[in-house]
């Protein structure tokens, strides 16, 4: 029990100055990303259960070694003692300490996305100059990724626009979802009828998969709210360019 506790408390010791030691020592650091809040490094200090590694560690000891029973018997007692006493006191722990989401990583993910529809924009502008490039083509992309920009721009504005947005491509994914379902049912029925070969239909099926690959995640939906502690400076700045309020980047 007190081999168990001294490593629960030395690391709740050492993880806070391992979190807060590179924001005050480095400048880079501090501009990269913002500290971690005090509650996200106690659960990460109170997170540091002993496994399979620790019991792998003590059994590849010599037997030769002194005190070899010693120090696997107490590497099982830690193992039990952290597994049991913060693995199970954990939920307690995350709902006592009221720590949430902060929403950086749909920060991180609608910024990309941002970016990169605005990138598909500018490169589909130098290309619609070529003559291999067809104009209904271009219109068609260039229709697709301004939805695409704006849809994620409004997502940091909070503009007007933004739920509705988000209702409308919510209801595309779904529709096309229901479509490639539909020509997957008909190509296996092919398939069961002998109508098509087998690597006919892989070959089906591969572009299939590209095309539902290709749709929004469901599960980036499912975790957007319209909630996102997130400014407009904030935006402007990461993205490098000035916005107004309910203006898309450009």
């Amino acid at each position: 029990a007190i081999v168990s506790a001294i490593v629960i408390l030395v690391r709740m010791l050492w993880v806070f100055p391992g979190a807060y030691l590179p924001f005050t020592l480095s400048r880079r650091v501090r501009k990269r990303a913002p500290s971690p809040p005090w509650r996200n490094v106690v659960i990460l200090g109170w997170t540091g259960m002993r496994g399979g590694v620790s019991l792998a560690a003590a059994l590849a000891i010599p037997t030769s070694f002194p005190g070899k029973d010693l120090i696997t018997f107490l590497t099982f007692c830690v193992i039990l003692a952290t597994l049991l006493i913060q693995g199970l006191s954990l939920p307690a722990l995350i709902r006592g300490l009221r720590a949430r989401d902060d929403g950086s990583e749909e920060h991180e993910e609608t910024k990309a996305r941002f970016k990169v529809a605005r990138a598909a924009l500018m490169r589909l502008d130098e290309l619609a100059k070529e003559p291999w490039v067809q104009a209904d083509h271009v219109d068609d992309l260039r229709t697709h990724y301004s939805e695409q920009s704006n849809r994620f721009s409004a997502r940091f504005h909070h503009t007007e626009e933004d739920e509705g947005q988000e209702e409308r491509a919510v209801a595309y994914t779904r529709l096309k979802r229901e479509i490639i379902g539909a020509e997957r049912d008909i190509l296996l029925d092919l398939r069961g009828r002998s109508i098509i070969s087998d690597e006919v239909m892989r070959r089906v099926q591969h572009d299939l998969d590209l095309e539902e690959v290709g749709l929004p995640s469901s599960l980036f939906f499912s975790r957007y709210t319209l909630t996102l502690h997130t400014s407009n400076a904030c935006f402007s700045a990461a993205i490098g360019s000035p916005c107004g309020t309910n203006s898309c980047p450009r």
